[in-house]
């Protein structure tokens, strides 16, 4: 790179993940000193999640064949600290242009920027069945947090609910940790997935690693059900027991805990208050921010990388955050390697054609497939049930998303839908009889995740006496 870095460039990074690490070093490496905002105590993001300090678990134990890569990555952000302006346990709540509203150890604040990189991640995907507001039933990411982060497990006896590679390598995980694991419930077929395979391919050591997690589950005996469609979690305090069926039947397990994910879906909600244009993705199956190869969104000085732009996986978002990071230097006017740009889009798009076969073979579960009662929890946050949906698209005509979320309060609470929106969405679509393309989307409102009350007068006033 050449030129001298302007005063008046004030980057701001959101996450510190992989693609939020990498787009910060090549910043660094541009002589920039930018801000990075993250929510986590440590940097890493999920897949690399540090433990607390005095955490006596090894990488090899918490990382399994990832450990040198979340080791190599550790250590490039301890290199960038002196360098940068890290904020851990920092939440970002709201965004306008040129300026994003957090809250941190010592209270609301505001943070400028000049040019705004989102590497804000994934959440999973949920779709409900009977019970499954139960205590004891958790994501699959949080599942992952409490035995990265805490050292625990969800409960004693497990139940994984699901499909995609993560239901297979948070069984490997928790049954490395000791847990017993009642049952693996994949949605998708044994059929999907020899589909899928030719694609993955491309990326021979990770589909390896994959196969490895299930040949391990298998050798100790685990139960792993194909086509499986969860019916019910029972209980009376807590969970007890998980029925569910397939095509020959139904089946029941007990358990204490159940870890329930349909793959991951883009965090996207700080893009949308800043006004980013978005299309709908049917590959992906919800609506995403427009982009160009370097991670330029729609508006000027905002990009995007890594699993908040579309799901490829830590390796891609690395190469993407580096990505994103010469794309603010190129319109920032900074000299950058031309050749260095166009390899970094190569590599990202060898992982978008392995991720085309994931999606192949861990195809995401229609919203018929589920046959849901009227009385399941759609919306835990406002309690509204799939019935009331139903009603809503039966007696009130209704077929768009936000039309939906006004009249029954699905998606207003306080996640603002980034549970229930993906389940909302393909039930709405089904019973209006319209594609999820076209029945829109949630749009973001601030606060975009839920927030501490007690600094809320410094955020909003002090109230009158």
């Amino acid at each position: 790179m050449s030129g001298r870095p302007s005063p008046e460039i004030r980057p701001v990074i959101v996450g510190a993940g992989p693609a939020g690490i990498r787009a910060a070093e090549a910043l660094v490496a541009a002589g920039l000193r930018p801000v990075v905002l993250d929510e986590g105590d440590r940097a890493g993001g999920q897949i690399y999640r540090q433990p607390p300090a005095a955490f006596s678990r090894s990488r090899k134990a918490l990382y399994g064949f990832e450990a040198g890569k979340a080791a190599r990555l550790h250590a490039t952000f301890a290199a960038l600290r002196p360098h940068i302006d890290y904020r851990p346990r920092t939440l970002v709540w709201n965004a306008v242009r040129g300026e994003l509203h957090v809250m941190g150890d010592t209270g609301p604040a505001t943070v400028p920027f000049s040019h705004l990189v989102l590497a804000t991640g994934a959440t999973d995907r949920i779709y409900p069945f009977k019970g499954w507001t139960l205590p004891g039933v958790f994501s699959m990411g949080g599942a992952q947090i409490a035995l990265k982060a805490q050292g625990c497990t969800i409960g004693e006896t497990v139940a994984l609910v699901g499909t995609g590679p993560l239901l297979y390598l948070v069984a490997y995980q928790y049954a490395k940790a000791g847990a017993r694991i009642a049952a693996i419930l994949d949605s998708a077929r044994f059929t999907d997935q020899i589909a899928g395979a030719p694609a993955m391919l491309r990326q021979p050591a990770t589909l390896a690693k994959g196969l490895h997690y299930v040949a391990w589950l298998r050798a100790r005996g685990i139960r792993i059900v194909r086509g499986a469609i969860p019916v019910a979690a029972e209980g009376t305090e807590r969970v007890e027991r998980l029925v569910w069926r397939t095509p020959a039947g139904e089946g029941r397990v007990a358990c204490d805990a159940i870890a329930l994910g349909y793959g991951l879906r883009a965090e996207t909600q700080i893009a949308d208050l800043l006004g980013c244009r978005f299309a709908y993705s049917a590959a992906e199956h919800e609506s995403l921010p427009e982009r160009d190869g370097g991670g330029r969104t729609s508006v000027a000085g905002v990009y995007i990388a890594g699993d908040g732009a579309g799901i490829l996986g830590a390796d891609a978002a690395e190469a993407a955050g580096t990505r994103a990071a010469l794309a603010l230097c190129e319109d920032a006017g900074l000299g950058v390697d031309g050749a260095a740009t166009g390899a970094l889009e190569a590599r990202v798009g060898r992982w978008r054609g392995f991720r085309a076969g994931i999606r192949r073979a861990f195809p995401e579960p229609v919203a018929a497939d589920f046959a849901l009662a009227d009385d399941v929890i759609l919306c835990r946050c406002e309690e509204i049930t799939v019935g009331a949906l139903r009603a809503a698209c039966r007696e009130d005509g209704v077929d768009e998303l936000n039309r939906l979320k006004a009249l029954t309060r699905i998606g207003m609470g306080r996640c603002q839908g980034r549970m229930c929106g993906p389940a909302a969405r393909a039930l709405l679509a089904h019973h209006s009889g319209r594609s999820p393309g076209d029945v829109g989307r949630l749009r973001g409102q601030a606060p975009i995740k839920p927030m501490p009350l007690a600094p809320m007068p410094l955020v909003f006033g002090e109230p009158k006496p």
